[in-house]
């Protein structure tokens, strides 16, 4: 590391980035930009939360439509905490991380339920809420409410770590990159410092090839002086992902009708919409063949789809079989062209597909 570069002073630095932030900002549905925020506008504490909820492990572009359709269906919280279950859950369906949705309507319905619809504006009085963490009470303390809290998201990380050239892999150096974010971060604006870093780190300090000419921090990053910031931010050696098997079974009637079935609300896609399928889950393996099936029929073997989860990843052979309208085994059924209404994750739309290659098809 150079010893050269003095150390970084916090306010300077918090100034150069919101005055890049003025400049470079992205709309987004969610986000109040600086010259609305200084016209007086102030940011929707719901919108603020359902955004950051959407994007964990989600990008901007996946969650844009995501955002847009929950407040059309449910424009204020008290209507989504008013909602059924299986709705919000259908409407989650794609976004993936089933259990965000889950406790999106648990929190939904504790703000307005025990808050009178109005979240609580302190970080402590957030993570107090179901389903809200470390990362989402700061982004909402800071982005709904102007707190100066520290708020680290992947973005951010990297940022810091290459700034500071922090040598420590992650997640064992996540404490010392929070406490140089707490230290730049202004009682100023801590909420567009907060979205400045993110874009920053989305736009300019990227994983690869960072345009480093253009950040407000070009002169201050240790990384860059070391001439290697892609090093950065350094990360444990990955382990490898197990590999689990299963077997999925499509049931179609005559009249174009799928079995479909809801899974226990705990767990791996709790309480989303499957076909029947073996008992796999991220530690044990499921039975690969017809001897598993959930009922006697001709089944007839169609391949077989692999969907990688964040720590396994689960390949499942697929059968079909064609039965009697009428026939009432455990579960429901859906014709093909209503299948977009169900709450299906996407590995259960990838099994579908591989059975009934139209099934997703525009109607």
């Amino acid at each position: 590391m150079l010893d050269t570069l003095s150390p970084i002073p916090t306010l300077t630095h918090a100034h150069k980035l919101l005055s890049w932030y003025d400049r470079h900002h992205r709309e987004l549905p969610w986000r109040v930009s600086p010259s609305a925020a200084k016209a007086g506008k102030r940011a929707d504490p719901y919108h603020v939360w359902l955004s950051e909820v959407m994007l964990q492990q989600t990008t901007v572009q996946a969650v844009k439509p995501y955002f847009t359709k929950f407040l059309e269906r449910w424009p204020k919280v008290t209507d989504l905490a008013a909602a059924p279950s299986e709705d919000v859950m259908a409407a989650w369906a794609g976004l993936g991380y089933y259990a965000r949705a889950r406790n999106l309507k648990k929190c939904a319905e504790a703000v307005a339920n025990d808050h009178h619809g109005i979240f609580p504006d302190t970080e402590e009085g957030l993570r107090a809420l179901p389903g809200i963490g470390d990362y989402t009470s700061a982004a909402v303390a800071a982005i709904a409410f102007n707190r100066p809290s520290a708020v680290m998201d992947g973005n951010v990380e990297r940022v810091i770590s290459r700034l500071y050239a922090i040598d420590a892999p992650l997640p064992g150096s996540k404490p010392e990159m929070k406490a140089k974010v707490r230290e730049l971060t202004p009682t100023d604006r801590p909420g567009d410092f907060a979205q400045a870093m993110m874009d920053l780190g989305a736009t300019i300090c990227t994983p690869k090839r960072p345009a480093c000419a253009l950040c407000p921090f070009r002169d201050d990053c240790l990384a860059l002086a070391e001439h290697e910031p892609e090093r950065f931010p350094v990360k444990a050696a990955k382990k490898e992902k197990p590999v689990r098997v299963g077997a999925a079974f499509v049931a179609v009637t005559e009249n174009g009708e799928i079995l479909l079935r809801r899974r226990i609300e705990t767990g791996l896609l709790g309480g989303m919409t499957e076909v029947p399928t073996t008992a796999w889950t991220a530690r044990i393996d499921g039975g690969t063949d017809i001897d598993h099936a959930p009922f006697d029929s001709d089944w007839h073997p169609c391949g077989a789809i692999t969907h990688v989860f964040t720590h396994f990843e689960l390949r499942l052979s697929v059968f079909r079989t064609r039965v009697p309208a009428g026939k009432e085994p455990t579960g429901w059924w859906v014709a093909v062209e209503k299948l977009d209404d169900e709450a299906l994750p996407t590995v259960m739309k990838k099994v579908i597909t591989q059975a009934i290659p139209t099934a997703f098809a525009k109607h």
